[in-house]
């Protein structure tokens, strides 16, 4: 991507966005050696110390190449949010700015941090406890279908009702403050950073292509150490708990509890990731269209 990164104006924020397996993060690294910049996670799951391997998180020669921030930079059981994360990056951004730090580079597969940082986030209180442990104990017994239903009718019309999560959150929202998660939405403050503000780029990348991609790279993980991390975190395993989201970690976790032969703990971990992928791909059709596209594949 040589060529792509030689157009890239030098004292412009970068972002770039992709589904996993894509070759963003080497692109962002190309940037920020050839150029100057901090490469700035915008993955949430590599923000998580126990799972370097299994995450993808940039190797140790890549962040001696350049500067690197948000990765690994949270312990199993911390909370964390996409609230977290834009305060986080709003000191990178600050310092930039003043003259006191390099120009960052954010890259990643979280869709939503890319929405937060460039169309604003909705100032929501945070969820009391018992309200999660809640809605935790409802999901895992029968779905998120009973939660979907009890929404707003702007708040179900918006969110993903196919992704447990997000319905999940917008019924915390609503239990917890007595509004729909939608009209706290509708008065999210302006953006930290507006996308005409940065070089936005989104991967797209074709499907087979990637898919190959994906089953070779679990391949590699596997043999870097992957299986190791997830028996360091056996002892404290909650499969209900942010940092235990990681793509092929449950897998991995039920073959070392007996329950998978590796072989089967593979293949499902490969088909797990590939659906991420796609999911990852619907997020950006739909919300990125005025990204400037890289096709791959």
């Amino acid at each position: 991507m040589t060529a792509i990164a030689a157009k890239i104006p030098a004292d412009r924020p970068v972002l770039i966005a992709g589904p996993t397996a894509s070759g963003k993060s080497a692109l962002a690294l190309e940037i920020a050696a050839g150029a100057g910049g901090v490469v700035v996670n915008a993955d949430a799951l590599q923000v998580w110390s126990c799972w370097r391997v299994l995450s993808a998180r940039p190797s140790a020669g890549d962040e001696a190449a350049a500067a690197h921030a948000l990765y690994g930079h949270r312990a199993p059981g911390e909370d964390y949010s996409v609230g977290h994360w834009l305060r986080e990056v709003a000191a990178i951004f600050a310092a930039h700015r003043a003259g006191a730090g390099p120009r960052p580079i954010v890259v990643g597969g979280t869709g939503l941090y890319f929405t937060a940082l460039t169309e604003g986030l909705a100032e929501i209180p945070p969820t009391p406890p018992e309200i999660r442990a809640e809605a935790d104990a409802r999901r895992v017994a029968e779905g998120h279908a009973g939660m979907l239903a009890e929404l707003d009718a702007a708040s179900a019309a918006r969110v993903d009702a196919r992704n447990p999560v997000r319905v999940q959150r917008a019924w915390e929202v609503m239990r917890a403050t007595g509004r729909g998660l939608a009209a706290w939405q509708d008065e999210t403050p302006a953006p930290m950073l507006p996308l005409g503000g940065a070089t936005a780029l989104v991967i797209e990348a074709e499907r087979d292509w990637l898919a190959e991609r994906i089953d070779r790279r679990f391949d590699l993980m596997l043999a870097e150490g992957a299986l190791e991390e997830a028996r360091a975190v056996l002892p404290i395993w909650e499969p209900r708990a942010l940092w235990a989201r990681a793509i092929g970690a449950p897998e991995l976790v039920a073959h070392l509890r007996g329950e998978l032969s590796l072989a089967e703990a593979r293949i499902r971990a490969q088909a797990a990731s590939r659906q991420y992928a796609k999911r990852q791909r619907t997020w950006f059709r739909a919300r990125m269209g005025a990204w400037h596209k890289i096709l791959r594949g």
